[in-house]
């Protein structure tokens, strides 16, 4: 495993490197999160929300690189972790890179840093001394996120503290 998540400024190298599309370019829609859309941009998308789910809206032209949709850009997050990248997407990448994905076991070992039988990477409280270690939602999910750690939506990917491997944002920041 690398030490972070894969950047948007490392999967760009990826994709100019070998032409890549990811499984969202070549569908030319991806899922993104209501509350990162305009109101009113949400509003005419309603209707291509997940039933069940109404969170996620299928936006046209999002993509790893149009995180929010055609008009959004990774410019000032090249040290986010990339997102709207599929299970295949990241395969490819990993081929790149001559690595593989790990299996859900290694993913595991890794993500509890040396801990066993703990909630968390770092132990059993979520925000030991009201400490916030990883970045995810706080408040009342899906309407109220009050972002106490810091981050609204995704934070770069050393935001956080490594866990006792050196792995960081190994739990939460980007939904997968």
């Amino acid at each position: 495993l690398d030490a972070q998540p894969v950047t948007n400024e490392r999967f760009r190298e990826f994709t100019r490197e070998t032409g890549y599309k990811t499984e969202a370019e070549r569908f030319g829609w991806s899922f993104v999160f209501y509350q990162q859309l305009a109101a009113e941009e949400y509003a005419r998308l309603k209707p291509n929300t997940v039933r069940g789910a109404e969170w996620w809206c299928k936006v046209d032209g999002a993509d790893w690189a149009h995180p929010e949709g055609p008009t959004s850009s990774i410019g000032d997050r090249l040290n986010h972790p990339v997102s709207h990248a599929s299970w295949n997407d990241a395969s490819e990448y990993a081929k790149w890179t001559g690595k593989r994905l790990p299996t859900e076991a290694e993913w595991e070992f890794a993500a509890r840093g040396g801990l066993e039988q703990k909630l968390y990477p770092w132990g059993d409280e979520l925000t030991p001394d009201g400490r916030h270690l990883c970045n995810i939602w706080q408040g009342e999910f899906p309407t109220v996120n009050t972002a106490e750690d810091g981050y609204a939506f995704i934070a770069p990917v050393d935001a956080f503290p490594a866990n006792g491997y050196g792995f960081y944002s190994i739990t939460g920041n980007v939904w997968e």
